[in-house]
C-alpha cells in the first residue's frame, strides 16, 4: 500500500486536527501520494480526495442512567457510602434540621393553647441546650411529664 503519511500530516496541519481523523479517498491514493506541497493537499481537501472524519462525543447513556437512579433513592445503599458518618451530612446541618423541627412543634402547640407560654420558654430552652436529642425525644418527654394529654 502507498505511504501517504506526509500527507495526511499536512492535511492535518492545514485543517489545524489530529493526524487519526484525517482519511483519504482510496480511489485516488495515487493522486494524494503525488501531493507534496501543502498547496497540492489543499487542493486535494476542495477536491474531496482529503477530509476529517467527525468527532466522535460521548454519548453518556450509561451516566444519565446512573444519575437517574440515584435521584431516585437507588444505589445509595451502605456499600456506596465512603467516609465519616457525619461526611455525607454535617452535624451542624443535622443540628439546624432537628431544632427548627422542635421549635415548629413547640409553637404550634403554644398557638392551640396546647401548653401555656411559661411551659413553652422552658421547653424552648431545653431544647437550645440539646435536651431533647430527636423530635420523638420531646414528645416522650411531654407525655412522661403530663403537660399534654395527647400529642399527634
Amino acid at each position: 500500500m502507498t505511504d501517504v503519511s506526509l500527507q495526511k500530516r499536512l492535511a492535518a496541519e492545514v485543517l489545524g486536527v489530529g493526524v487519526s481523523r484525517i482519511r483519504v479517498d482510496p480511489a485516488r491514493i495515487s493522486d494524494v501520494a503525488q501531493a507534496i506541497t501543502r498547496e497540492d493537499v489543499k487542493k486535494l481537501i476542495e477536491e474531496g480526495a482529503i477530509w476529517v472524519e467527525p468527532e466522535h462525543g460521548i454519548a453518556g447513556t450509561s451516566s444519565k442512567i446512573r444519575h437517574l437512579k440515584r435521584r431516585r433513592g437507588h444505589r445509595r445503599g451502605h456499600g456506596k457510602r465512603k467516609g465519616a458518618k457525619g461526611g455525607r451530612r454535617g452535624d451542624k446541618e443535622e443540628w439546624v434540621s432537628r431544632i427548627r423541627k422542635i421549635r415548629r412543634f413547640l409553637k404550634y402547640l403554644r398557638d392551640r393553647k396546647i401548653i401555656d407560654r411559661k411551659t413553652y420558654r422552658r421547653l424552648y430552652k431545653l431544647a437550645k441546650g440539646g435536651y431533647f436529642s430527636s423530635f420523638s425525644a420531646i414528645k416522650t418527654y411531654l407525655r412522661e411529664q403530663g403537660l399534654v394529654k395527647e400529642v399527634k
